[in-house]
C-alpha cells in the first residue's frame, strides 16, 4: 500500500454529531489550530443522523432544570450513571440546540415564537437535513481538514499516551499514518454483534447504523484504556420490520402499549426505557403477543403528522402505511425489540472518562456514543460532549509535546504490516468474513442473551460464548482481502469480536438483573443493591480484566485515579 504521513494538532476520529461539533468548537476557539477529521464514510451523511431525526430528545424545557434531567436519567438508568457527566452535558443542551438553529436547523415554533415541546425533555424539529447542516458549518473553517472515506483502525501510542492513529482509504490502496498532539474519539457505538431482527438481504435494516461496529471501543481496549458498563446493553423497542422509532408515536399521539388481547401492559412493567422493552418481550413470551402501539382512532390530522414525521427519519414506516392502504388511525402499529447494541448515548457503555471527557490514556478524549457513564445523550448530548472534550484538549495542549518521527514510525510499523499481510495474494483460508460474521452473531444470539433467547443468559452460556468468540477471533486474523472493501469488512469484524469479548466479561461479572428489558441474568434474576457500582475493565496481557468502581454520586468534578 502507498503510505501517506500527516501531522495535525487535533485528530478527531469520526465525523458524526459529536465529531463535527468538536471540530467546530475547537476551530472557533483557536483559528490557528490544525484540526483533522477522519471519517469512514462522508461527513455530509454519516453517523446516527445520516437520515435525519424529527425531534431534539434532550432539551431543558420551561419549568425544567439540568438537575431535573439528571434525576430523570438516574431513574431511567436504575442508578448506574455518572452525576458529573450527565449534569455537565445537560447544562449545554439548550445552547447546542440554539447553535444548530443558527446554522440553519428548523426548530418548530408556536404562534408566540416558542419552541414546540413534545414532552418534558423534547422539542420538535424538521431534521431531515441536520447532518448536512453540521457538515456545512464544519467546512466553513479554513483550519479544519476533513479526510472522508478513511477507516481508522489503531491508535499510535507511546506508553500510556495516544499520539495519533493509523488507517486506510476505503477506496484506494493508501495507508495513512497521522501524528497528532491530541486524539478525540467520536466513532459511535457497536452494532452487528448479535443476529438482527431481519435476515438475509435485509439484515442491515437495523435500529443503529450497521457501519458503527465498535471501532473506537476496540482501539481503546487494545491500547489499554479503561472501559465501563458494557453489560448495560441497549435493546430498542421499534416498529416491527421497519425498525422505525416508536417514541414519535408514543409521544406524538399518546399511543399506549397493548398486547394481542387489547390490554394496556406498559404500566405493569414501568415506563423506563428498560421497563418498556421488558414489557413487550415478556408479554410475547407469556403468550399474550403480538404487542402494539394503539394508534387506532387517532385523528386525520395525527395521521398526516405521523406520515410526515417518519419521512424525516424512517421513510420505510411511512411507506409501510401507504402500501398497506391503511393509515395509523386504521391499524395499530406492531412493535418488537431489536438485537442488543453497545451504545453510550442511550446507556452507560463506553470509555471511562473524567468530567472533561479525558480517557485514562493521556492525549485521548472521547465524546458521544463512544463515551461511557452518561446515558440518554441523544443529539444535544453528543454535541455537548464534543464541545467539552474539544475545550479540554485546548487546555491540555501545552502538556502534550509532539513525538519524534522515529517513535511514530515504530508505533505504526506493526499495523502497516498487518494491512499488507491482509492484502497479500494467495493463502485462501476456506471461509470468508461474512461467514465468520454470521457465526459471531449466532453465538451471541444463542449464548449471550440475544433475540432468540428473549435476551436471557446465564454463566454457563456466557462461558460457551467466550470460548467461541475467542476461536472466531483467531480465525479472523487469517482472513485475506481482495480489495479495499474486503479490508474494511475484515477490520470491522475484528472490532466487533473485541467488543464481544469485553461485553461477555462484563455480563459475567454483574451478578444481578438491573435492566431486565436489556437482558435477564437467569442465575440472578432480581435487582441487587449490593451491586450498585460500575463494572469497569482493561485488557491485560490479552485478557479482559474486570473490576469495580464506586458510584460517582453528588460529585460534579471527577478526575482519574490510577
Amino acid at each position: 500500500m502507498k503510505q501517506t504521513s500527516l501531522t495535525t494538532d487535533l485528530l478527531i476520529i469520526g465525523g458524526g454529531t459529536a465529531g463535527c461539533y468538536a471540530a467546530i468548537t475547537a476551530a472557533r476557539q483557536d483559528p490557528e489550530l490544525r484540526i483533522l477529521v477522519a471519517e469512514k464514510a462522508h461527513v455530509k451523511r454519516s453517523g446516527c443522523l445520516a437520515a435525519g431525526v424529527n425531534a431534539i430528545n434532550a432539551y431543558i424545557t420551561p419549568g425544567q432544570t439540568p438537575r431535573d434531567y439528571l434525576e430523570f436519567v438516574r431513574w431511567d438508568a436504575e442508578g448506574i450513571l455518572r452525576d458529573d457527566l450527565v449534569l455537565s452535558m445537560a447544562q449545554e443542551f439548550n445552547q447546542a440546540a440554539e447553535d444548530l438553529e443558527r446554522m440553519g436547523l428548523v426548530i418548530q415554533k408556536d404562534e408566540e415564537g416558542n419552541y414546540v415541546s413534545r414532552g418534558k425533555q423534547n422539542i420538535k424539529i424538521n431534521g431531515e437535513n441536520l447532518k448536512p447542516i453540521l457538515a456545512g458549518a464544519l467546512t466553513q473553517f479554513p483550519n479544519v481538514t476533513v479526510l472522508n472515506h478513511v477507516n481508522i483502525t489503531d491508535y499510535l501510542t507511546d506508553g500510556d499516551r495516544v499520539c495519533g492513529a493509523v488507517g486506510f482509504s476505503v477506496e484506494e490502496e493508501i495507508a495513512y499514518v497521522i501524528a497528532a498532539q491530541g486524539v478525540l474519539c467520536a466513532t459511535g457505538g457497536a452494532s452487528g454483534l448479535y443476529r438482527p431482527n431481519n435476515p438475509g438481504f435485509s439484515r442491515h435494516k437495523m435500529w443503529y447504523p450497521p457501519f458503527n461496529t465498535g471501532a473506537g471501543y476496540a482501539m481503546g481496549i487494545r491500547a489499554g484504556a479503561e472501559m465501563t458498563s458494557f453489560e448495560m446493553r441497549f435493546v430498542a423497542q421499534r416498529c416491527k420490520d421497519t425498525i422505525a422509532p416508536t417514541g414519535t408515536i408514543a409521544l406524538g399521539v399518546g399511543a399506549r402499549e397493548v398486547n394481542g388481547l387489547g390490554e394496556v401492559y406498559e404500566t405493569k412493567y414501568g415506563l423506563s426505557t428498560s421497563g418498556r422493552a421488558f414489557g413487550t418481550t415478556n408479554e410475547a413470551r407469556e403468550g399474550r403477543g403480538p404487542c402494539y402501539l394503539r394508534t387506532e382512532g387517532c385523528t386525520p390530522q395525527q395521521d398526516q403528522e405521523l406520515l410526515r414525521a417518519y419521512l424525516n427519519m424512517a421513510p420505510s414506516q411511512t411507506l409501510k402505511w401507504l402500501e398497506s392502504g391503511r393509515l395509523p388511525s386504521q391499524q395499530n402499529v406492531e412493535v418488537e425489540g431489536t438485537e442488543p447494541y453497545i451504545v453510550g448515548g442511550h446507556t452507560g457503555s463506553g470509555y471511562w472518562v473524567d468530567s472533561r471527557r479525558r480517557t485514562t490514556l493521556r492525549g485521548l478524549y472521547a465524546a458521544g456514543d463512544v463515551a461511557g457513564g452518561a446515558p440518554k445523550k441523544f443529539v444535544t448530548g453528543a454535541l455537548a460532549e464534543g464541545k467539552i472534550a474539544a475545550l479540554a484538549f485546548l487546555e491540555d495542549r501545552k502538556d502534550l509535546p509532539p513525538l519524534s518521527e522515529q517513535a511514530l514510525l515504530l508505533a505504526s510499523r506493526p499495523v502497516l504490516s498487518d494491512y499488507a499481510r491482509c492484502l497479500s495474494p494467495g493463502g485462501a483460508v476456506g471461509y470468508d468474513v461474512f461467514q465468520l460474521e454470521e457465526a459471531m452473531q449466532k453465538t451471541m444470539d444463542d449464548y449471550a442473551g440475544g433475540i432468540r433467547t428473549g435476551y436471557r443468559y446465564n454463566a454457563r452460556q456466557l462461558t460457551l460464548a467466550e470460548e467461541a468468540i475467542r476461536e472466531l477471533s483467531r480465525l479472523a486474523r487469517d482472513l485475506k482481502a481482495e480489495d479495499m472493501d474486503d479490508l474494511v469488512h475484515i477490520f470491522q469484524l475484528r472490532e466487533q469480536l473485541v467488543v464481544c469479548q469485553s461485553l461477555i466479561a462484563h455480563l459475567l461479572d454483574r451478578k444481578e438483573t438491573r435492566w431486565p428489558g436489556f437482558g435477564v441474568n437467569t442465575d440472578y434474576p432480581e435487582k441487587d443493591e449490593t451491586c450498585a457500582y460500575y463494572v469497569n475493565s482493561r485488557l491485560v496481557e490479552g485478557r479482559i480484566q474486570v473490576f469495580h468502581r464506586p458510584l460517582v454520586k453528588g460529585v460534579f468534578s471527577y478526575e482519574h485515579t490510577h
